[in-house]
């Protein structure tokens, strides 16, 4: 018997007790609320919003105030500096640096060690646990796993306190057992530098037998074509026979699919998504055949959602299928109502699956036309499809008005396979986008209002340079795909000359 055969029996208990999410999943959200809740009363934020006179979410609802990153900051930046039981009981030690959709150039996403078992590490296990279940005959524990990851650095100095990617802190603190399958070594890891950590996981990984790969597709790519150039193969099986699958996560996949499927050509590769942040650990790909993602119901994150046409937020159980909603979460990390900046729609209710649909700041609506990125990758996907191209970056923004009062999207787009003719596939893309989205289309109709998209070639490696520009090379920084304005895209065009 193989090592997996022997290992996948400790996941079995954890199979079956997913199978609650099927029916159960109103009790299970209430049951973490009231965990929560009452685990939290002695805090200064449980004293302060009454959390133990809370009985129930429509107290919960009634004492909190739905916060963002700025309600919250004031809170965070005091438990940096060492403060205990402010937010969540305790001292919190790891905070999670974010990019994110706020005023600041970086948010910190405090990590307790519940949160980071009970959330983290508990998605972690639950994507092994869903993968064993759907391939009986993997062998993902006979060979090592390729777990990317960024950096980390000393929390105002104070004494074992880290701030970074949660990837980072992920690994830092995982299970010793696991860095005996892991690659690369913790060292190579957590380098801050990517251009150097990516030649090196390379030059480690190569001599390894891989069978798992887990990290964000943009940073996995470019490790894997770094790797490909130090060997000399075509192939990633030539280099890892029994490459079986990547879990991923952090962008959408739709962009990179068509260059996975050109560099991995074995017909055992599985590709399984998952709904990882710095807030949590929200979603995992449950059936390889259905895109959307189950939600995590019994893990320490309380749920609600706004719906995006307005309206107070609503529970899980008060969800409908297909309307966009915006995300919030109340979870053991000291994260109150918190608006996370994803929307997400519901493909069903029953369980609770669903797909992200974009960001609640990234999207496009300078004319009505309320764009959002979901549609963005429906549009490109086809477009490439259709030509046979292949999109490794891109972002849009509106054009107001030119020299003609003309006003149109304006996208750029750094392609790793050119279409012959950018026309047609500019032409492919908005047709594909009014066939989807009807205030596009309405917005479109004889171009009264909203001209045809124009679409600008990148020059190569032009969003890197721009992320290294910015210090987010690598990790979990991601290039923002819509925007009402135009201050990405502008600095975009100044480096493409």
């Amino acid at each position: 018997m193989s090592l997996t055969g022997i290992i996948r029996n400790l996941f079995t208990a954890r199979q079956h007790d997913l199978e609650r999410h099927l029916n159960e999943g109103e009790a299970l959200q209430r049951a973490v609320l009231q965990h929560l809740v009452k685990t939290a009363k002695d805090t200064e934020y449980g004293r302060n919003h009454a959390f133990a006179s809370v009985n129930g979410y429509d107290d919960f609802a009634s004492n909190v105030p739905l916060n963002s990153y700025e309600e919250m900051k004031g809170y965070i930046d005091r438990m940096r500096h060492g403060e205990k039981d402010v937010l969540w009981p305790g001292r919190v030690k790891w905070y999670a640096k974010s990019s994110g959709t706020t005023n600041d150039k970086s948010k910190f996403i405090p990590v307790s060690k519940e949160g980071l078992q009970k959330i983290h590490y508990a998605g972690g296990y639950d994507s092994v646990a869903l993968y064993l279940r759907n391939n009986p005959k993997s062998k993902i524990f006979d060979g090592s796993s390729l777990i990317l990851g960024g950096s980390h650095a000393p929390n105002y100095n104070l004494k074992d306190s880290l701030v970074g990617d949660l990837s980072a802190i992920l690994i830092e603190n995982i299970n010793p057992l696991v860095n005996l399958v892991r690659v690369p070594k913790k060292k190579t890891a957590l380098l801050s530098d990517f251009e150097v950590k990516r030649e090196r996981i390379a030059r480690e990984a190569m001599t390894k037998n891989v069978t798992n790969i887990s990290g964000v597709p943009s940073w996995m790519l470019s490790v894997l074509t770094c790797m490909m150039e130090i060997t000399g193969k075509t192939h990633l099986e030539e280099v890892w026979p029994n490459i079986e699958v990547f879990f991923h996560g952090g962008v959408a996949f739709t962009p990179y699919r068509e260059q996975y499927k050109r560099l991995i050509t074995s017909p055992n590769m599985h590709y399984m998504e998952t709904y990882n942040a710095s807030e949590g650990f929200f979603g995992i790909q449950d059936d390889p055949q259905d895109k959307s993602m189950m939600l995590m119901l019994d893990y320490d994150v309380f749920y609600e959602f706004i719906p995006m046409e307005g309206g107070d937020p609503v529970p899980l159980w008060a969800v409908e299928k297909g309307k966009n909603y915006a995300m919030v979460i109340s979870t053991s990390c000291g994260l109150w109502r918190y608006e996370i900046g994803d929307t997400i729609q519901f493909t069903s209710t029953n369980p609770y699956k669903f797909i992200i649909s974009g960001r609640t700041k990234h999207f496009i609506n300078a004319f009505g036309e309320e764009l959002i990125v979901d549609n963005a990758e429906q549009g490109l996907a086809y477009a490439c499809e259709q030509t046979g191209a292949e999109v490794l970056e891109y972002t849009a923004a509106p054009v107001f008005m030119d020299e003609k009062a003309k006003c149109r999207h304006q996208w750029l787009i750094e392609f790793s396979r050119k279409p012959s003719d950018l026309k047609q596939f500019a032409s492919l893309l908005d047709k594909r986008l009014q066939e989807i989205n009807s205030d596009y289309e309405a917005k479109r109709y004889k171009d009264i209002t909203l001209q045809h998209l124009e679409i600008i070639e990148a020059r190569p490696n032009l969003f890197n340079d721009w992320l290294k520009m910015r210090g987010k090379l690598g990790g979990q920084h991601k290039v923002p795909r819509l925007s009402n304005s135009r201050e990405t895209i502008e600095q975009l065009m100044k480096l493409n000359g």
